[in-house]
């Protein structure tokens, strides 16, 4: 998807070492599952932020990943570059990116959970349950899991 973009606060560098991902202006608008004091955005960029475990998510936490894909489609629709990030930029951000595909409605989950893992990367979304929560749908889970509670 033009405009979108997915990845992490924290990457291996070409030697192994850990390095940090720091955002200034290179987006539009910068997407969060996470907050990091020092990563960026600079001021003035749009930025949302929406700390969520890279585990169960109760009906709060699915609500807010559900704005999050939201913001970035309305964003996309006016030209904007978005980033979705977590901390390594495979689970949380790839479970907000896949929503906001499927939400767009171009592609089934299978093939938003297949795209992803092709243009991030293979261990993209190897979190089971992100990825049935794409199969089932985040509102037909967050129906679920306020049910139960």
């Amino acid at each position: 998807m033009p405009g979108l973009w997915m990845g992490g606060h924290e990457v291996r560098g070409r030697y192994g070492q850990v390095e940090p991902v720091v955002v200034r202006d290179q987006f539009d608008v910068v997407l969060s599952l996470l907050r990091l004091p020092g990563y960026g955005p600079d001021p003035g960029i749009e930025h949302h932020v929406w700390p969520i475990p890279d585990g169960p998510l109760d009906g709060t936490q699915l609500a807010g990943v559900m704005r999050l894909a939201l913001t970035a489609n309305e964003a996309l629709d006016v030209g904007l570059q978005v980033l979705v990030r977590c901390y390594h930029g495979y689970n949380r951000s790839g479970l907000v990116v896949g929503h906001a595909l499927a939400q767009r409605g171009h592609f089934s989950p299978d093939e938003v959970i297949q795209l992803i893992r092709a243009r991030r990367s293979a261990w993209a979304l190897h979190n089971e349950l992100f990825v049935e929560y794409l199969r089932a749908g985040l509102p037909t889970v967050r129906l679920l899991e306020e049910l139960a509670e």
